[in-house]
């Protein structure tokens, strides 16, 4: 089924809904917040619509609907308990040219309502053609989640701004460009709001500053789920993106509309060099372009962010830090425990494979008391167990291998130090966790699990 999604403006026509029971109040609430003239036709009513009756708020005819009902309205929804009747209305509908929606009735609709999120004036609505309700209700719940509670505001502020720039500026390329440049920025009621000038300056006069940005942006483990709320908006207004190899299609093709490149490298080998990867930014963001360089978890956690970052200063390139959710944290949620099990460790170590094996005793907490959290382990887990043994930490040391992550095919093994030297290799990107907190939560998992079984 083709569908066309459109907005109508229904203020002053006629409505006809038939039914006023249960269903018929739930389609009566959306539709006189649109100002429509609504007429109701039912033998019987329930109390809220007698009291909206009452009010002023719309029309009750208390008898059987006719056919003849329906001259001189523009819209009719049929929403009775009784198949025959609502087939009834929609063939009447169908002989006068009138659209007709037949609640939970899909042959006899000709259009469906959405599940919408509003902000305002900004509606988004979610449509199934009536296939799933239920699922375009769930997706109204996540995307209403998402949207900023101060939308609604902040769109009439900018919506005011644009009526301004079409009355000053004249029609072409450059009013567009602004138009959408706004689009992306906080406007305040101060007329000396930043905004506010960028808007209201004759064309062609404002600085490249005020369009070209840079955000270094953490993409989380790879789940679409754990991305913040802010990378999305990022993400999805883009005009370039600059990731990681280790970020998921998925979430690269968020950004649409973006120009989209791989800066990655993948077991050591390198496609693009780092100077390279900021001469990327720095020019984009000079050609008034939208840079997200995306960043597999957190961008300030081994992502080389204080490189990127001092190169954009020197290049007075403006630029945001955009944190994501770190591999440790997604692989401590996939064991499940607590890097800081307050009896077991008060400290929490971050180290890459290469550093973590060149530790020296001296250079750590109290040994024991301290997760360990080793990213890019490598492949090769003999070294890095035969440093930690010699440092002296005991060959029943709780370890973990947590390897992808938070992603589907998600693995999670857990040994202990003695045996970390022989186990299989795990699939990249992986990340081991060492420490007591391991042990104290994969007791605590045993345990409820065996609860669970003595009660089923």
């Amino acid at each position: 089924m083709s569908l066309l999604p459109v907005f109508l403006r229904l203020e002053g026509r006629r409505c006809l809904l038939v039914g006023a029971g249960t269903v018929a109040l739930d389609k009566i609430g959306s539709l006189l917040k649109t100002g429509v003239r609504l007429q109701v036709i039912a033998p019987r009513a329930k109390d809220e619509v007698r009291q909206l009756a009452n009010e002023g708020k719309l029309e009750w005819i208390e008898r059987a609907f006719d056919p003849a009902d329906l001259d001189e309205h523009d819209l009719v929804i049929a929403a009775t308990d009784v198949a025959e009747v609502n087939a009834a209305v929609y063939q009447a509908a169908l002989e006068r040219g009138i659209f007709c929606n037949s609640v939970d009735d899909i042959p006899n609709c000709d259009f469906f309502f959405g599940s919408v999120v509003s902000r305002g004036d900004l509606q988004i609505a979610i449509s199934t053609a009536g296939e799933s309700p239920a699922v375009a209700q769930r997706l109204r719940r996540e995307i209403d989640a998402q949207l900023p509670e101060d939308l609604g505001p902040w769109l009439a502020r900018v919506g005011e701004l644009r009526r301004k720039v079409l009355e000053i500026h004249p029609r072409g390329e450059e009013r567009k460009a602004l138009l959408h440049q706004l689009a992306h920025r906080q406007v305040c009621d101060s007329e000396s709001c930043p905004t506010r000038r960028l808007a209201l300056a004759p064309l062609g006069k404002v600085a490249v500053e005020e369009n070209g940005k840079v955000w270094l942006v953490g993409a989380g483990p790879g789940d679409l789920d754990l991305l913040t709320v802010k990378a999305l908006r990022l993400i999805q207004s883009a005009h370039v993106i600059l990731h990681d190899d280790l970020v998921p299609r998925a979430i690269l093709e968020l950004g649409r509309n973006a120009e989209v490149v791989n800066v990655g490298k993948r077991c050591g080998v390198k496609n693009i060099t780092q100077e390279e990867i900021n001469a990327l930014m720095i020019e984009h963001a000079r050609n008034g372009r939208r840079v997200v360089r995306l960043k597999s978890g957190d961008p300030l956690i081994f992502g080389r962010a204080a490189e990127e970052i001092a190169a954009l200063s020197d290049a007075g390139v403006l630029f945001e830090v955009v944190p994501g959710i770190t591999a440790a944290f997604a692989a401590a949620a996939a064991i499940p425990c607590s890097l800081t099990d307050r009896n077991s460790a008060s400290n929490v170590m971050f180290s890459t494979g290469h550093h973590a094996a060149s530790h020296h005793e001296s250079d750590l907490p109290h040994s024991e008391d301290v997760t360990r959290v080793v990213y890019m382990p490598g492949r090769e887990l003999r070294m890095l167990a035969a440093q930690w043994l010699a440092e002296g930490l005991p060959a029943e040391f709780p370890c973990a291998v947590v390897s992808r992550a938070a992603q589907p095919d998600q693995e999670v093994f857990q040994t202990t130090l003695g045996e970390l030297g022989e186990a299989a290799p795990a699939a990249a990107p992986s990340v081991v966790l060492a420490g007591w907190a391991v042990r104290n939560a994969a007791v605590a998992v045993a345990r409820a699990r065996e609860a669970v079984a003595a009660t089923a």
